[in-house]
């Protein structure tokens, strides 16, 4: 069984932690992940402070196992729902877009812990300085905001960079892919894609059979003029972005506003049109959907099985 060093940061099975996807990361979903053995996260997404209390109460009626929040820092209520994960004393907090700095001392008090997002070392040495206790390395294969640089790329300058255990995220969906990402100096991993098709993901179904059908070409990153590229699936919606962006007669505000609503309208309503479907770049791995329990099962199964082989490129 492979166990490292956030196995006993978060009190886990399995060094594997849910990505906080926005209208999809919720309590039922979380739970299901920590009680695979996993850790479940809830997206604080773009919603108040009553919403976020009600997920986490929600979640601990479905689990006794540790749980996360992840609190996307642009968000309007990024202050208030900081707030609510250090007095309901979550497990841990998983931060996002930005710079959590200034609620680590807060967080810390509580006794939770804090691992954000980076995508680049000197992020990672900052919020090393600043009394974090993992950093997640997300590369540009992932899902939703993205970085510049790759995660094969990434990973291993950021493990070079801080002493603090690192999770791999982005681009990895299979038990190869976290048998690599230990390989780059890893001690975990964060799989958001993979999780969509959970069983216990209550995203719409249309959103589930598009990641199905989806191949190693159907996302698309867009945003990067704005500052901050997100990447989806093909669909109507990305291709008019897209176009919108590179067209000099549209406002950065104009680009803003058609951008509002998006990804709501995917995850809850399922909109083929008019939908932004948030997806890594290895939804071409994804063929199936599973309950949470299977998913992480056969990916620590696998993981073992290549990293035990690896041996045979050994002379």
């Amino acid at each position: 069984m492979i166990r490292t060093p956030v196995c006993d940061l978060l009190d886990i099975g399995y060094p594997i932690l849910q990505g906080g996807m926005a209208w999809i990361a919720d309590a039922k979903l979380a739970a299901a992940v920590s009680n695979a053995g996993g850790f479940g996260i809830i997206s604080a997404m773009n919603a108040g402070p009553d919403y976020l209390r009600g997920q986490i109460r929600l979640a601990r009626s479905l689990t006794d196992r540790p749980f996360g929040v992840n609190i996307m820092l642009m968000s309007p209520y990024a202050d208030e729902v900081a707030h609510i994960a250090a007095d309901e004393r979550v497990c841990a907090v998983t931060t996002g877009a930005g710079n959590p700095s200034q609620y680590m001392e807060m967080w810390l008090s509580a006794g939770v812990t804090v691992m954000p997002v980076v995508a680049s070392v000197a992020m990672a040495k900052l919020l090393t300085r600043a009394g974090a206790s993992a950093v997640i390395a997300e590369g540009y294969e992932s899902g939703g905001h993205v970085g510049e640089t790759t995660t094969l790329a990434l990973v291993p300058q950021v493990c070079d960079a801080t002493d603090l255990p690192v999770i791999a995220a982005g681009g990895i969906g299979d038990g190869r892919g976290v048998a690599a990402a230990f390989m780059l100096g890893a001690a975990g991993v964060q799989l958001g894609t993979r999780f969509l098709v959970a069983d216990e993901c209550g995203v719409h179904d249309e959103y589930k059979e598009k990641i199905i059908r989806a191949t190693d070409i159907s996302t698309i990153a867009t945003g990067k003029r704005l500052g901050h590229p997100v990447r989806s699936l093909k669909t109507p919606f990305s291709r008019q972005y897209l176009k919108a962006e590179y067209d000099a007669s549209v406002s950065d505000a104009d680009l803003e506003k058609l951008g509002e609503g998006a990804l709501r309208l995917a995850a809850v309503e399922g909109d083929a049109g008019r939908g932004c479907f948030l997806s890594g770049q290895i939804a071409g791995m994804v063929g199936k959907r599973q309950s949470a329990r299977e998913i992480v099962l056969e990916i620590f199964s696998e993981a073992e099985t290549v990293l035990c082989g690896a041996q045979k490129w050994m002379i």
